[in-house]
């Protein structure tokens, strides 16, 4: 009994630090995309304007 409450606990810490770090990785992947679209649109702004310094 007392080795099935380790292996529970066990489970139960792997399974809190996996959904964070999903949870981490799916906030930086929105984050990354509004980056990304955010870039596309100053490149395109700065490209159709004029400025040849890009």
């Amino acid at each position: 009994m007392n080795l099935l409450l380790i292996i529970a606990g066990i489970i139960a810490i792997i399974l809190l630090v996996t959904g964070g770090l999903i949870e981490a990785v799916n906030f930086l992947l929105y984050v990354g995309i509004v980056l990304l679209v955010l870039a596309v649109i100053v490149f395109l702004i700065r490209a159709l304007s004029g400025s040849r310094r890009v």
